[in-house]
């Protein structure tokens, strides 16, 4: 095993490539991102439109038979898609819509899974100014129906299978649903009415399309929360979104020219349309498309066979695949890969030493929301990891960290070493612009020039970032402010443990007691022994006034499905309480 020291560093000079950034002092100095915008208009001049940047300018270009997707289905079969081929279907798509027709600002919604027709219809959306919003194919019929209420859907593209199960149940709750475009159409639905067949459609759609104009505050892209605290909002971001799309996919997850990127997100998640959809395209990379379900041995084999040198993944993906044991992942090789970075719950600092050892890689975690629209935080290859850090700032992003006032107001904590909350100024292109018909839902996220984010950090002497938790899972115990990261953190150090998650218990005398809940390796006993050896850890790390009072050993913990765990969840079964909106769970524990 690798000696766990509190950093890695790794030596610029023994990198297969040097990282894009690599003075993060200099570059933070010098960053504007009017210069970024010249750079990026500068091969498509006119109005920004995320789809012309991110498909017409390479298909115009030398990149026009480059493959942009690289589709694999479940059953092994490949299909590559070059940028011209992207752009003149993405076109079809704009021209469908047209022929529909559906006006300016129309609301796309698609729920299809992972597969090039996601990619067609989103790209030809936003070609055709309208508003695109992908939906997990693992939502059933209720909360589907939530969010295309919600989002007042005009145009659904899905499949014949989707609609017949999850589709047809709710429609006559869908009164501005007008055009629903089915794929794999094979006569069990019969097209009549409002109900199309996708395929058909596209085979008499023109390859050539005029955009319309688009400005940078066109709104662009409808992503819903992942619930974890009540009802799902809608965020509308808008075409300027390219901008810091385009900048973290060359910083954060550092993509170079000749890269074969993966990004394992549900198409539901807006961390697959940030970066499984636009940030490899406006880079001009080759993306793979993966088909298939989350199975161990599948993933190392496509790591393998299809070279892919820099894998955006998510922690609850990475700690199944250190379930499954390091003798699987020792039967494939990785030669390609140089880069890994994790987004959606903290990593532990064990995760990415088990990366060190395991795949020869550590793994690179950043922060950022919903409502951010692209990665604000992060540990990028030309710096130092602290293990267990959200990381720095990146270039163009301002983070202070703030404590509320008894007044309503806000004040930023001045000293290099604070606690506090997570708050960011305005100004970074991809910043949320509206909760979809909330706007003091969305006003109130807001204090003057900041956005307060609800994360509670700290930030240590050197500017890293530590997530604590949010502001509405911490705990008071005993007078003391508790964020359920930092006891978690200390949970997972132990060798036996997968994965914590803790939430405070009513308590007369301390107000709340922290009970944790335990998920540990295949093959360790879950007993009493092995519980007293876990509080026994917990005291010795933190202290009896934050160890956990009481820890249940559970068989899976539940998650959104972004990979966020969802505490209140936990909570409301410990308590006997209604568990509120459930959408976005993933796994039930």
């Amino acid at each position: 095993m690798i000696d766990r020291s509190p950093t890695i560093s790794r030596d610029p000079a023994q990198l297969r490539l040097a990282p894009n950034l690599q003075d993060w002092a200099h570059e933070r100095e010098v960053f504007r991102w009017d210069a970024l915008r010249e750079e990026l208009l500068a091969a498509a001049p006119g109005s920004i439109n995320i789809a012309r940047l991110a498909v017409d300018r390479h298909a115009a270009g030398p990149r026009a038979q480059r493959t942009a997707l690289r589709c694999l289905d479940r059953d092994g079969g490949r299909r590559d898609v070059s940028f011209a081929q992207l752009a003149a279907r993405s076109n079809q798509f704009a021209n469908l819509l047209a022929s529909l027709p559906v006006t300016t600002g129309a609301r796309v919604f698609v729920l299809t899974g992972r597969r090039v027709e996601l990619y067609e219809a989103v790209l030809g959306t936003l070609k055709a100014n309208c508003i695109a919003c992908v939906l997990f194919t693992a939502f059933g019929p209720e909360p589907l129906k939530t969010r295309l209420k919600i989002g007042a859907a005009d145009v659904l593209v899905t499949t014949a299978a989707l609609y017949q199960r999850k589709i047809a149940p709710i429609e006559a709750d869908l009164p501005s649903l007008r055009h629903v475009l089915l794929l794999d159409d094979d006569g069990a639905v019969r097209p009549a009415g409002h109900l199309s067949s996708y395929e058909r459609l596209m085979a008499t759609s023109p390859e050539a399309f005029v955009p319309p104009q688009t400005t940078a505050e066109t709104p662009a892209l409808l992503h819903f929360t992942s619930g974890t605290t009540g009802t799902p909002k809608g965020a509308v971001h808008v075409h300027e979104a390219a901008l810091m799309h385009f900048m973290t996919g060359r910083y954060a997850l550092d993509l170079h020219d000749e890269d074969v990127f993966w990004c394992t997100a549900d198409p539901g998640w807006v961390t697959a349309m940030s970066y499984g959809v636009i940030a490899p395209l406006l880079l001009g990379v080759t993306s793979i498309v993966d088909g298939g379900d989350f199975e161990a041995q599948r993933w190392y084999r496509i790591l393998e066979e299809q070279k892919v040198s820099v894998w955006y993944t998510a922690p609850t993906a990475l700690r199944l695949l250190m379930k499954a044991g390091p003798e699987l992942a020792a039967r494939f090789r990785r030669q390609d890969l140089r880069l890994i970075a994790s987004v959606g719950e903290p990593l532990n600092a064990e995760a990415i030493w088990w990366g060190m050892d395991v795949l020869g890689q550590p793994i690179h975690d950043n922060w950022w929301q919903t409502e951010t629209g692209g990665i604000m935080i992060g540990n990028t290859p030309g710096q130092v990891i602290k293990p267990g850090s959200m990381g720095r700032p990146l270039p163009g992003i301002d983070a202070l960290v703030i404590e509320r006032l008894p007044g309503g107001g806000v004040r930023p904590i001045e000293s290099a070493e604070a606690s506090g909350e997570l708050a960011l100024r305005k100004g970074w292109p991809s910043m949320f612009r509206a909760y979809l018909n909330q706007p003091d839902r969305y006003f109130g996220c807001f204090a003057g020039e900041l956005y307060l984010t609800g994360d509670l950090v700290r930030r240590d002497v050197d500017g890293y970032y530590w997530f604590l938790g949010r502001s509405d899972d911490v705990i008071k115990t005993s007078g003391h402010l508790v964020g359920p990261f930092e006891i978690e953190r200390v949970l997972m150090e132990h060798p036996a443990v997968i994965e914590a998650a803790v939430i405070g218990v009513p308590d007369a005398l301390a107000g709340e007691v922290i009970k944790a809940f335990v998920l540990v390796r295949a093959g360790i006993e879950s007993d009493a022994s092995m519980r007293e050896q876990l509080m026994a850890h917990a005291r010795r790390r933190l202290g009896p006034a934050l160890a956990p009072r009481s820890i249940a050993f559970v068989g899976a913990l539940p998650h959104t499905r972004s990979g966020k765990i969802m505490r209140r969840l936990l909570r409301a079964r410990e308590l006997g309480l209604p568990e509120g909106d459930t959408s976005a769970l993933e796994t039930v524990a």
